[in-house]
């Protein structure tokens, strides 16, 4: 049976704890000592949200009514202050989303301004907090009238507070502006999916204790002979023979209290992680704070007979800190360790080979505000392909991130800017700052998610860069990465048409890359299989001479297909397939290739007007669903 932990060591946040504990594992200098009881009850408040992750006291908002103000005159109506009337739904909500095609298409992706009003009661007085997971693109907050603050993007979760609050009930009034994809780039945000409206993600209230905790972390350190290459690949399903058991792992857990009380005061926070009957202990250092000020904790301690995560058995650990009772965050985690070196990556010193399929976030008559079924059915499409891995281009919700844990499939995660092949818009000193803050923001919320294993910084970069402001941002966002989170590698994503021959100071310090290889598609889709399947060989040996010692993976491959094209032809099904069968081969054949994406899941809509890009230079007869991407594995309708 897991025994609960022998020693906890207790510090403030410094480099290297993992390390020195890992050394004094691997010497046996740290035995195991009597099992001591829980000192400390250790209960996070309650909360109603459907999704683990988060603090204390959390009250989901999901009844709401909703209004369009197509002209843009609600405010100066005065619809800040609620009662504007409308139709009830349910949040998250997309604004008219089975409007991807026909002839509302385009003036639905142009976009619309909408109102949404809620109440909810305040049960104590003082000041609230309002999470939103994403709303699209700019969105301002009213409580019974008074401006709580604003915020432009989507796919990022954001924050809003109130002033003093009494008891009893209170009015939230969101204006979502997503009018012109045009000027949404030129602030710094891309899209290559539809421009759907509303409230993406849910909203949730919370009232503001006299502390509050911040951005967790935590990070696995295994001894040495757990943690060092040992040749097998980790397996989808069943356990991998051969794997070696850790018989202890160092956890280092992190912190950021934020004394929001009197001044001067020392806080002290306490913590468990369970899994099972196995209880272990959390004790930080307390610390002595003015009135708004942070301090980041962190303590490590050594965990007996780890359920360790990995894709054969995502075991995971409930995390539970707080404040006594002011104040507690909860999470989901993974122990877990990756390491890479000479071109491989390591899961708990085994071997990890991926395959799998990018996803998106869209659901047919949902748009990008995914229910929970919808994201139980992403997670059980992806399994039914075998996958054990997913490529996102953009940070994924967490209720869906969630569901990746617990079904043990690991996630390429692009975070930043999503520029499209070979751009990069944000080449001024504001628009660059912002870029760094999309990623920064991106891997914040996505930190303790044991499935992610890899930030990607630049979607379908070409050459060495489009600038020098591309070039800045990738050593910048590595630099901060490293610093921030070394247990996950730094990645980008090359245009596999337009490669660079000899990688210049934007590679040198990320630790993977990818490239998009559409060879038999928009790269000669009439060449033989033979041909097909040479040149698919031809750009691994190119991708492996370039980025010698890198992790390498294919980021994207395959082709459209619909049942309006001839059968075995371009365009149908069965092309498909064996465009993707030819892919595949070539790549298992390869050791030193790491892992394989198939673009992509399940079809979804793009530009209205998008029919297909160049591959209508090579087959002007292919017929193709306008404004669809369908290249997915499974079609929008599931």
């Amino acid at each position: 049976m897991p025994r609960t932990v022998s020693r906890t060591k207790a510090a403030l946040a410094g480099a290297g704890i993992c390390a020195v504990l890992a050394g004094i594992l691997a010497l046996g200098l740290l035995s195991p000592g009597a099992a001591r009881p829980q000192e400390t009850t250790v209960e996070a408040i309650p909360s109603s949200s459907p999704i683990s992750e988060g603090p204390g006291g959390r009250m989901v908002l999901t009844r709401w009514t909703r209004r369009l103000d197509r002209a843009d005159r609600g405010l100066a109506k005065g619809w800040r202050r609620g009662g504007f009337g409308g139709g009830g739904v349910q949040v998250p909500n997309v604004v008219e989303p089975y409007a991807w095609q026909s002839k509302t298409a385009e003036a639905n992706f142009e976009g619309s301004v909408a109102w949404y009003e809620t109440t909810f009661d305040a049960a104590t007085a003082g000041p609230y907090a309002f999470t939103f997971q994403s709303a699209n693109f700019y969105a301002s907050a009213w409580v019974d009238g008074h401006l709580a603050g604003s915020h432009k993007g989507s796919y990022l979760p954001f924050e809003l507070r109130t002033a003093d609050l009494a008891p009893g009930s209170h009015t939230l009034v969101v204006r979502v502006d997503w009018r012109n994809p045009t000027a949404q780039e030129r602030l710094g945000y891309h899209r290559t999916w539809f421009n759907w409206g509303g409230l993406g993600g849910p909203v949730e209230v919370r009232p503001i204790g006299s502390s509050v905790l911040l951005h967790p972390t935590i990070a696995t350190t295994l001894p040495a002979d757990t943690a060092s290459p040992a040749g097998q690949v980790v397996c989808v399903r069943a356990p991998c023979p051969g794997a070696p058991a850790a018989q202890a792992a160092g956890v280092k857990v992190g912190i950021e209290v934020k004394n929001e009380g009197a001044a001067g005061r020392s806080i002290a926070v306490e913590g468990t992680l369970v899994h099972g009957s196995q209880t272990i202990a959390l004790h930080f250092p307390e610390a002595k704070l003015g009135h708004g000020q942070a301090a980041v904790l962190a303590t490590t301690v050594e965990v007996q007979e780890p359920a360790l995560w990995s894709p054969s058995s995502p075991s995971l650990y409930r995390l539970t800190l707080a404040v006594g009772h002011e104040s507690s965050y909860s999470a989901k985690v993974g122990l877990r360790q990756l390491t890479w070196h000479g071109g491989s990556l390591y899961l708990n010193g085994q071997h990890l080979q991926l395959h799998g399929a990018s996803i998106q976030e869209d659901a047919l008559g949902h748009g990008d505000a995914l229910t929970s079924g919808d994201e139980n059915a992403i997670v059980s499409e992806l399994r039914a392909t075998g996958a054990n891995a997913a490529r996102a281009q953009h940070p994924l919700y967490p209720g869906l991130l969630e569901r990746l844990d617990a079904a043990g499939i690991l996630v390429w995660q692009g975070v930043g800017p999503v520029e499209g092949a070979g751009n990069w818009y944000s080449n001024t000193p504001a628009l660059l700052a912002g870029a760094e803050e999309q990623a920064r923001q991106g891997a914040i919320a996505e930190q303790l998610h044991p499935s992610v294993f890899a930030w990607n910084l630049l979607d379908e970069v070409a050459d060495n860069g489009h600038d020098a402001a591309e070039v800045r941002y990738v050593q910048d966002m590595t630099h901060w990465l490293h610093a921030r989170d070394p247990a996950r590698m730094v990645a980008v994503d090359v245009w596999g048409d337009h490669p660079p021959h000899s990688p210049g100071t934007l590679y040198a310090g990320v630790d993977a890359i990818a490239e998009t290889d559409y060879s038999g598609w928009y790269d000669n889709p009439r060449n033989s299989p033979s041909a097909v399947s040479a040149e698919v060989l031809r750009r691994l040996r190119a991708m492996q001479r370039t980025f010698p010692g890198k992790v390498l993976v294919v980021s994207e491959f395959g082709a459209e297909s619909n049942t309006l094209n001839p059968s075995g032809g371009p365009g149908s099904y069965g092309f498909q397939s064996a465009l993707l069968a030819r892919h595949i081969d070539a790549y298992r054949s390869d050791s030193q290739l790491t892992g394989m994406f198939i673009y992509l899941l399940r079809d979804y809509p793009l530009v209205p007007t998008f029919q297909g890009g160049s591959i209508h230079t090579h087959l002007p007869r292919l017929r193709l669903i306008e404004g669809l991407d369908q290249k997915g594995l499974y079609t929008y309708a599931g």
